[in-house]
């Protein structure tokens, strides 16, 4: 979708709709919901912010402020300034090679095959995520 917007100085700016392909904070977005198990809505209750505005962020339509992004960075653990160079506040940092890392899912079957069945890692996870909500939880009071 592509719509024209005619500035005070004559000058036509094109906004085009992108995919989450397109627009880098749409996908960490959405694999931030991933990985804690949130919908829109509980991620806009757990940061602070309205439902509408995480739409317009998961639909490209608009990107998080500074003070959303250091709410994000918090939440999510992922350092600020990599969050304001994924929304476009900053330049783009160089990319590191990420440590090839499995998600704990993984790792539990390949490191205990025998020993954890599913739903000890699926309460293994839960636990861990309840530890991360506890401490953003307790950053968000100072």
């Amino acid at each position: 979708m592509t719509s024209a917007l005619l500035t005070d100085e004559g000058v036509f700016l094109y906004n085009l709709r992108m995919s989450s392909q397109e627009v880098p904070i749409v996908s960490f977005l959405q694999e931030v919901m991933r990985r804690r198990k949130r919908l829109p809505s509980q991620l806009a209750a757990d940061l602070g912010v309205s439902h509408a505005t995480v739409n317009r962020w998961l639909s490209g339509q608009d990107i998080p402020s500074i003070k959303s992004c250091r709410k994000l960075a918090e939440y999510s653990g992922v350092p600020l300034g990599k969050i304001l160079s994924i929304v476009g506040h900053l330049p783009k940092v160089a990319e590191t090679a990420p440590p090839d890392w499995p998600e704990f899912r993984e790792y539990a079957r390949q490191m205990y095959p025998d020993e954890l069945d599913e739903d000890m890692v699926t309460m293994i996870e839960d636990l861990i995520e309840r530890r991360r909500q506890k401490k953003y939880n307790a950053s968000k009071h100072f």
